[in-house]
């Protein structure tokens, strides 16, 4: 009501039937303070990502060409489980995403994504070349960047006590591939799961990996603020099958039960 004239207010009122009125209860303060939303805020989103280049600008540049997110345009990830993990046809949507938002009593923020349905969500990374460019000379450092990947849920959290955000997300990574020039170097074939994970009994609650971090404000080596990074679990089955120098595949490599912990990082400029 703040801002509403009481001339125009008595008018309102006076427009309203005497039956209504009899209706009406007015509410004192303690009784307004009272009511309060009980419920968050649900997205139901679909997206698709084109950026032409991204330019990082220092003394000289880092540009990332010809970038799209969105989704694989596949059904066939992890095609040892036979299903079609994303419940939904082939599309270039980032799609089946639900965002439930809620701040609960003591001031601490939630934000749950997860699929709508019961499938996952299906992720589709390409990039073109990614150069570094100083005043006189270039290097392409990485090209050809494609990633199929399948996330199962995540969770934001903002803790109002400790002023800290925790991320925890569920990926798997079907397929990977990159080249990197300067190097002479290719990796055909990536693929991250579970550290769980067997491929020859898969079963899709063992097929996510699991990252589990926190960011803050915390004092580096000189006591200055800086972004802190620390992360808490990551554990996976990582193959590769294919690596390429100089053209030719020199063999495949595999991880088992990769497990980094206790990981902390501080990031400032200089």
């Amino acid at each position: 009501m703040k801002g509403l004239k009481p001339t125009l207010l008595a008018l309102c009122v006076a427009g309203v039937p005497p039956a209504a009125m009899a209706e009406i209860q007015m509410l004192d303060d303690s009784v307004m303070g009272n009511i309060t939303g009980q419920a968050g805020v649900t997205i139901e989103l679909e997206t698709k990502l084109n950026i032409d280049r991204f330019i990082y600008t220092d003394e000289g540049s880092l540009e990332v060409n010809d970038i799209f997110v969105g989704g694989t345009n596949r059904t066939d990830l992890f095609s040892e489980m036979r299903l079609n993990l994303t419940g939904r046809a082939a599309n270039t949507l980032l799609d089946n995403i639900r965002i439930d938002i809620d701040v609960l009593s003591d001031g601490d923020a939630i934000i749950n994504f997860q699929p709508q349905d019961l499938a996952f969500i299906d992720l589709g990374v390409r990039t073109g070349s990614w150069n570094l460019i100083g005043q006189t000379d270039s290097t392409t450092i990485m090209d050809n960047f494609r990633m199929d990947a399948l996330i199962g849920s995540g969770t934001i959290s903002v803790d109002t006590a400790t002023d800290e955000l925790n991320f925890i997300t569920d990926i798997a990574i079907d397929d990977m591939d990159f080249d990197v020039p300067f190097l002479a170097l290719g990796i055909r074939d990536f693929e991250l799961t579970g550290s769980g994970y067997d491929l020859n009994a898969p079963r899709a609650l063992d097929l996510f990996a699991r990252v589990d971090m926190d960011i803050y404000k915390a004092p580096n080596s000189a006591g200055v603020d800086s972004l802190a990074v620390d992360l808490n679990t990551f554990e996976a089955d990582i193959r590769i099958g294919g690596v390429i120098v100089g053209g030719t595949s020199i063999g495949s490599l595999a991880l088992d039960d990769l497990a980094i912990s206790n990981t902390a990082m501080r990031i400032y400029g200089h």
